[in-house]
C-alpha cells in the first residue's frame, strides 16, 4: 500500500545544517575507513590469531563482499522504512558489529563479524549521500556532493595510516573498537536532527530470489579471485566450479531482476546513457585507485622495509591535497561541465600512476610522496564529477536506488581489483625473477657478485642467499612498475568513455525513497 505522496522538505540552515552534515560525512568516513583500515594490519592479526597471512585476507574480502551485496538493497530498504530510519539503523548496527569485531576470539569469529559489519554497512554510503543532498538548498547541492566525495576518497587513504599506527603501537582490535564512540555520535545526531524529515514509505515485497542470486554470484566470483592464485586457477576443480556458478548465477540474476515486478536491484536505471557509461567509468577509476592504494603499501612493507605506519604515512599528502582542493572544486561544479572535471581527474590519475612506474628500490620518501600528491588533485574532482554524470536526469524518487546501484558496482569493482592486482603482482614477479635468473645464472656476473660478498666475510651460502634476495627485490620492483604503467594507460583511456556521455546538469530536486 502506497504511503503519502513525497513532499520536499525545506533545507536546513545554520548550525543545525553544519552539525548534521558533519555527522553524515563522519558516518560515511567511518564506513569507508573500515574497508581499508585492516589492509596493513593483516600480518599482525594473522600472528595474533595464529593463522597464515593468506587466510587473514578473508578479513578484508568478507567485508567487501558482504558490503557489495547489500548496497543494492538500499532502494528497497529506504522505500520500505524511510531514508532516515534506514541510515540511522545501519549506523547503529555497524557500531555493534564493530564492537564484535574488536572482541573476536579467533579467525572464524572475526570473519563472521566482518560479514555482518559489511552487510549492515550497505545503506550507509548511499543513505548519507541522499540525506546530504536533501538537507542542502538546491544551489548548494554540489557542495553536499563535495563533502560526501571528500570523505569517501580521504577515508581509503587514512585507513592504512591509522591501521598501521594502531598495529605498530596498540592491539589490532582497536582498528574496529574506535568506531564505537563515533558510531553512537552519528546515529544519535542524525536521528534526533532528521527524524521529522522522514521520507514517505510503502509496503514492498522483498525480492528474496534476486537477493539469493546476488549473494551466490558475487560471493562465488570473489572467492574464486581470492583462492585462484594459490589453487593454480583453472587447473583446480573448485575454481572451475566457482567460475561456472558465478557466470550462471550472474546471468540468472540479471534475467530475474529485469522480469520481476519488485526487483531488489533496479537494473532499468541502466537505460540511462549517462548512468550506464558513468557507472562503467566510475568502476574503472575506482578499481584503479583502490588497487594501487593497496599495492603501494604492500610493496613498501614486504620489499622496501617500511613499517606499517610509514607505509600508511606515504599516502597522507594525497589526502591533504584532496581536502584542500575539494571545496573549490565543489563551487565550480555548477559552472563547469562535469566531463571536464572527470577528464582532469583521469589525467592526474594517469600522471600519478606513470610517475610511480619510475620508482627504484633506492627511492626516497619524497620520491614516493610526490606522485601521491599529484593523485590528490584527481581525488578532489573524481567522485564529484562521476556522481554528477551518473545521477544526471535521474528522477528524485529514484535517487536512493540509483546511488545504491552505483555504489554497488563501484565497491564490487574495487574488491575484485584488489584480488586481481595482488595476483598479477605475484605473477609478474615470477616472470621477472625467471628472466633475471636466466641473465645472471651461475656465470661471470654471479661469480663476481659472490666473490665480492665473500670479501665482505659472507660464506658461499650466505652470498647466494643475498644475491637471490636482490633478484627477488628487483623482480617485485619490475612487477610493481609494470602494474603502475598499465594503470596509467587504463586511466588515460577512460577519458574517451567520459566524453561519450552527454553534458550533465547539477543535481537538483527532492530526495525520496523509491
Amino acid at each position: 500500500m502506497a504511503g503519502p505522496p513525497a513532499v520536499e522538505q525545506p533545507p536546513l540552515t545554520g548550525g543545525r545544517l553544519a552539525l548534521i552534515a558533519f555527522a553524515l560525512a563522519l558516518g560515511t568516513f567511518m564506513m569507508v575507513l573500515d574497508s581499508t583500515i585492516a589492509n596493513v594490519s593483516l600480518p599482525t592479526i594473522a600472528g595474533n590469531l595464529g593463522v597464515s597471512s593468506d587466510n587473514s585476507t578473508w578479513v578484508v574480502t568478507a567485508f567487501a563482499v558482504a558490503n557489495g551485496v547489500f548496497v543494492p538493497l538500499t532502494g528497497w530498504l529506504m522505500g520500505r522504512f524511510g531514508v532516515v530510519r534506514t541510515f540511522c539503523t545501519a549506523v547503529a548496527l555497524f557500531t555493534v558489529a564493530s564492537f564484535l569485531c574488536g572482541i573476536a576470539w579467533d579467525l572464524p569469529s572475526l570473519i563472521l563479524f566482518r560479514i555482518i559489519q559489511g552487510g549492515v554497512a550497505g545503506p550507509i554510503m548511499p543513505g548519507s549521500q541522499a540525506l546530504l543532498i536533501s538537507i542542502f538548498p538546491h544551489d548548494k547541492r554540489s557542495t553536499a556532493l563535495g563533502i560526501w566525495s571528500m570523505t569517501t576518497l580521504v577515508a581509503p587513504v587514512m585507513g592504512p595510516i591509522l591501521g598501521g599506527y594502531i598495529s605498530d603501537n596498540y592491539h589490532w582490535s582497536w582498528i574496529f573498537l574506535i568506531n564505537v564512540p563515533f558510531g553512537i555520535f552519528v546515529s544519535l545526531i542524525c536521528w534526533r536532527g532528521m527524524k521529522s524529515r522522514e521520507t514517505p514509505t510503502r509496503k514492498l515485497p522483498i525480492d528474496t530470489v534476486g537477493l539469493g542470486l546476488l549473494v551466490l554470484w558475487v560471493g562465488s566470483l570473489q572467492v574464486m579471485l581470492d583462492l585462484g592464485k594459490n589453487a593454480d586457477w583453472f587447473h583446480d576443480t573448485t575454481i572451475c566450479v566457482l567460475a561456472v556458478v558465478a557466470a550462471v548465477g550472474c546471468v540468472a540474476w540479471v534475467i530475474w531482476e529485469l522480469t520481476d515486478a519488485n526487483p531488489a536491484v533496479d537494473l532499468s536505471l541502466f537505460k540511462s546513457r549517462n548512468f550506464t557509461l558513468g557507472s562503467v567509468v566510475f568502476c574503472i577509476g575506482y578499481a584503479l585507485f583502490f588497487a594501487n592504494t593497496l599495492l603501494l603499501p604492500l610493496w613498501l612493507q614486504t620489499q622496501i622495509g617500511y613499517t606499517a605506519t610509514w607505509a600508511g604515512l606515504i599516502a597522507a599528502p594525497s589526502g591533504v591535497v584532496a581536502v584542500l582542493l575539494t571545496p573549490f572544486v565543489a563551487r565550480l561544479t555548477g559552472r563547469i561541465d562535469a566531463r571536464w572535471l572527470a577528464t582532469i581527474a583521469f589525467v592526474f590519475f594517469a600522471l600519478s600512476y606513470y610517475m610511480r612506474s619510475g620508482y627504484t628500490t633506492n627511492a626516497s620518501v619524497w620520491d614516493f610522496m610526490v606522485p601521491l600528491m599529484v593523485q590528490g588533485v584527481s581525488m578532489s574532482t573524481f567522485f564529484l564529477a562521476m556522481l554528477t554524470i551518473c545521477l544526471d536526469k535521474i528522477p528524485p524518487q529514484r535517487l536512493p536506488s540509483a546511488t545504491g546501484l552505483s555504489n554497488f558496482t563501484r565497491i564490487v569493482a574495487g574488491s575484485f581489483a584488489a584480488s586481481i592486482i595482488t595476483t598479477a603482482w605475484d605473477q609478474r614477479e615470477a616472470l621477472h625473477q625467471a628472466r633475471l635468473s636466466d641473465s645472471v645464472g651461475t656465470g661471470m656476473p654471479f661469480q663476481m657478485a659472490r666473490q665480492a660478498l665473500g670479501n665482505l666475510g659472507l660464506t658461499d651460502t650466505q652470498a647466494a642467499g643475498a644475491i637471490t634476495r636482490q633478484l627477488v627485490g628487483q623482480a617485485y620492483l619490475l612487477a610493481s612498475t609494470d602494474l603502475f604503467r598499465l594503470s596509467a594507460w587504463l586511466a588515460a583511456g577512460s577519458i574517451v568513455l567520459v566524453w561519450l556521455t552527454r553534458r550533465p546538469s547539477p543535481p537538483a530536486g527532492p530526495v525520496a525513497a523509491d
